[in-house]
């Protein structure tokens, strides 16, 4: 008996301390529950009901943006932006972005080509997309990575030039402004993850964003069935709305954002200070943004490097993420040509642990043992 009762203590004690890549932020109960009261007594769960409706309104005048659609997650959105416009063709796109960019290109039969990426700002290199453009190029979806932004003003540029549509993967962008505006702004269409990990969240769900009425007209009715009241269609559509529930959870959450920015600026700072002097590579982020310190990869001199500091970091009950990895053009399903970029930069980042309440000693425990271990 005793000896089971350590083995539980021992337990929940390497539980407490383990410190994994991110954590997800949760309002107080309560709060939570005052929305979901709201949904209980108007016994309406689905189908764009009042709190979906408060929370665009709210997010829309905090980010800044005209128009929004909150979603059931943040690669649906991608989806329904490749259907109504990439048409079928040539996507050009990156490779060191989370997998969905590349997988919803795929799955909705068009054909994805890869330009590298830049080795500092980690966005795809925009003086390579024009060499990549053909006559079946249809739209560029590009990733804004880790909030990073790409260089919009190139992109929108070669985009008028050959007639293509702009599609922005902003999973990590909520909250970030470029050039004075929210991120969102930018491209015919701009979309964003509202998963659990993500700076501001509704547990699982997205949005999608676009400033054309008529091109955002079509995305409001795809994303329910195609409706036009309960009988009639404006066309094509499928199912990707929130529910109630979920609402509930970002309504609640809404108003910590300002608290989440600065505990996670902090710790932002410190590993910023810690690991100035040392030879690892930090991103660097574009001139005129205001970043949401949604991430903090770290690039290490060679893949050998990294696991051998993954492997320590462990040891300690520590659990950063390989992030991106692998380069997406190495997938199988993608076919890709050689990126060599990004899939070096790829073997050699990874994320370090980055949430609010991550307290000052462990992120100086941290860096310290990135440093011991370089």
């Amino acid at each position: 008996m005793q000896t089971s009762q350590k083995k539980n203590r021992s337990y929940a004690q390497t539980v407490m301390e383990m410190i994994p890549v991110t954590k997800t932020f949760l309002p107080p109960l309560d709060e939570y529950r005052f929305y979901l009261e709201k949904a209980w007594k108007k016994q309406w769960i689905s189908n764009r009901g009042e709190l979906v409706v408060a929370l665009e309104e709210k997010l829309k005048s905090f980010l800044g943006v005209e128009n929004l659609l909150i979603t059931n997650n943040g690669t649906i959105p991608l989806q329904i932006a490749l259907k109504l416009l990439g048409l079928n063709g040539e996507v050009i796109t990156t490779p060191f972005s989370y997998v969905a960019t590349t997988s919803t290109i795929v799955w909705e039969n068009c054909k994805p080509v890869f330009v590298d990426i830049d080795s500092e700002f980690l966005t795809i290199d925009e003086t390579k997309i024009e060499e990549a453009v053909t006559p079946k190029t249809t739209a560029i979806l590009a990733t804004h990575v880790f909030g990073n932004p790409c260089n919009v003003e190139v992109i929108e540029n070669v985009a008028e030039k050959f007639g293509l549509k702009v599609i922005y993967d902003a999973a990590h962008c909520f909250g970030v402004d470029y050039r004075e505006q929210s991120v969102f702004n930018y491209g015919d269409v701009s979309t964003c993850s509202f998963h659990a990990t993500k700076l501001f969240h509704t547990g699982e769900g997205g949005a999608i964003f676009c400033k054309n009425q008529e091109l955002f007209h079509k995305i409001s009715y795809s994303h329910n069935f195609g409706h036009n009241g309960p009988l009639e269609y404006f066309g094509l559509g499928i199912n990707a709305k929130i529910s109630e529930l979920q609402a509930a959870l970002g309504l609640a959450v809404l108003p910590y954002l300002e608290m989440i920015f600065s505990g996670r600026k902090k710790v932002v700072d410190i590993y910023n200070t810690e690991l100035k002097d040392s030879p690892v590579q930090l991103l660097k982020i574009r001139a005129d943004t205001n970043w949401n310190y949604s991430y903090y990869p770290v690039i290490f001199e060679s893949e050998e490097t990294l696991l051998k500091i993954i492997k320590s970091l462990n040891e300690e009950n520590i659990f950063p993420r390989r992030y991106f990895f692998p380069s997406l053009n190495t997938i199988e399903y993608a076919s890709g040509q050689t990126m060599p970029i990004s899939e070096s930069i790829s073997k050699r980042i990874m994320c370090l642990p980055l949430f609010v309440g991550l307290s000052e000693d462990s992120a100086i425990k941290i860096c310290t043992l990135i440093k011991k271990n370089l």
